[in-house]
């Protein structure tokens, strides 16, 4: 049926009925046919010097084709009246190749097309609808779509908040066990300054009251020695006289020598004595005591340690061949894994990793506490932790806990709990040797440094699912991991 708007009638008249599109270069037959200079000689190729119309059939001599330059100019000015009716229009877009509006779309291309790209040979065999049917269902999956994403990013918002919340809480607990710590140190720190002075004054006061004894003693001493050698210079003389002379008063020499005696010097009172052996029966106590203090304070905070992480039965655990990824090697016994130089050649089963080198360990844990110990040594990449029994394994997978990994990583000069967002961690607390605490009661994991257990991470309690939990294990190049017996 003709099209009731001129300028539909228009676009027709300024199509060739072979290609359906606009004249290019148009040429008129002897019929009074217009047709593209390119298609005519399409249609005609092979032929000799008479061929047929292609819209009539009638009989024509291919060396009549005479330029139409007034259709050329009138398919331009068709090309013109068509951009400005969909400008004027409001439409979505105007087609580049043919000028006209875009009311369709292609679904096998998808892309927006005009009436006569719906005509062409290109989209001749294609579904196509109109643009605006299109528009409203493709709206209708995008929306699905940005309601699955605006979920996802406010389940994401509500795990930054909790972990923040967490995180603000755990540090107010650290600050306030910080001041704990730091108050009962004092005190006992005043406290035994206190007995350090009170017992160095008594021994002060001890110290005074000996050697005041002992110059006294000295003084008498000193005076007694003093009158023997002037008697025994005396005597020493008068024996040196005539013995009429030497006999003259010798009852009163005798007197004196018998006066002359030496007097032993004041001891030391049984008091002082016992004062003083007191004092160092009390230094004795106080030494045993101090030295009790130094020998079970490591071990009580040890106790009170174990208290806070609970009882964890340690396990042997060892890694499952079925789930290494084909580039990783493990060892014989199952206990160390490496990264290999080629991939073998191994059966891709719905248990394996199939895109990063993970491993998963053979034991699961469903209830109690266990733990466990990785021997990382000098290597620079990897990854220690926990996995649910339902982790992805082909594919990509986010090694968060939001993936079902909760997991400690050192990479080159980094090293963070995998959070999400990751928790950077001081990398001067990268272990030698890591412990891996899982409480499945609690839904808690709890990483330490097996060397002088200090604590490295913990994720909260709850933040593991109750559902069977498996050892967890990424390497890269130069890196290898050892579980320990």
């Amino acid at each position: 049926m003709a099209a009731e708007n001129p300028v539909e009638r228009l676009q027709e008249e300024a199509t060739c009925p072979v290609c359906l599109e606009y004249f290019t270069g148009p040429v008129s037959l002897e019929c009074g046919h217009n047709f593209c200079r390119a298609c005519i000689s399409q249609c005609w190729e092979g032929s000799a010097t008479a061929a047929s119309c292609p819209q009539c059939r009638e009989t024509v001599q291919q060396g009549n084709l005479r330029p139409n330059r007034q259709l050329a100019n009138v398919v331009e000015i068709t090309k013109q009246l068509s951009l400005q009716a969909v400008k004027g229009a409001g439409g979505d877009g105007v087609c580049e190749r043919h000028q006209e509006a875009l009311k369709l779309f292609c679904e096998e291309d998808q892309t927006p097309i005009c009436v006569v790209c719906d005509r062409s040979r290109a989209h001749r065999t294609h579904t196509v609808v109109p643009i605006e049917e299109a528009a409203q269902e493709y709206k209708e999956r995008i929306q699905a779509h940005l309601k699955t994403l605006r979920e996802e990013r406010e389940k994401l918002l509500g795990l930054k908040v909790t972990g923040e919340r967490n995180c603000r809480e755990y540090l107010k607990q650290t600050q306030t066990e910080r001041q704990k710590i730091v108050s009962e140190f004092q005190q006992l720190q005043q406290f035994l300054e206190e007995q350090e002075r009170l017992l160095l004054a008594q021994l002060e006061k001890l110290d005074e009251e000996i050697v005041r004894i002992q110059n006294e003693n000295v003084s008498k001493l000193s005076e007694q020695i003093s009158r023997l050698s002037e008697l025994i210079s005396e005597l020493q003389g008068k024996c040196q006289k005539p013995a009429s002379q030497f006999l003259q008063d010798v009852r009163t020499t005798l007197s004196r020598c018998e006066k002359g005696k030496f007097q032993q010097p004041e001891e030391i009172s049984p008091q002082l004595e016992e004062r003083v052996s007191g004092f160092c029966q009390k230094t004795i106590v106080l030494m045993e005591i101090l030295g009790k203090f130094k020998d079970t304070l490591p071990s009580e905070l040890e106790r009170k340690r174990g208290e806070l992480f609970g009882a964890h039965r340690q396990v042997n655990v060892t890694l499952d061949p079925d789930t290494a990824h084909p580039i990783l090697i493990l060892s014989e016994d199952r206990k160390s894994v490496r990264w290999g130089d080629t991939q073998q050649q191994l059966p891709n089963n719905p248990e394996r990793f199939d895109t990063v080198p993970y491993v998963l360990g053979c034991e699961g844990f469903t209830s109690g506490r266990h733990c466990w110990e990785v021997e990382a040594g000098a290597g620079r990449c990897w990854v220690v932790g926990v996995a649910r029994e339902s982790v992805g394994r082909k594919g990509r997978i986010s090694p968060s806990p939001e993936g079902g990994i909760w997991a400690v990583e050192r990479w080159e000069g980094q090293f963070q709990a995998l959070t999400s967002p990751v928790t950077p961690l001081p990398l001067s607390w990268v272990p030698s040797k890591i412990r891996v605490c899982l409480d499945c009661d609690r839904g808690q994991v709890t990483f330490i440094n097996a060397g002088d257990e200090a604590p490295i991470f913990t994720f909260p309690p709850g933040s593991v699912p109750g559902e069977r939990i498996r050892p967890w294990f990424w390497v890269w190049r130069g890196s290898r991991l050892c579980l320990c017996p």
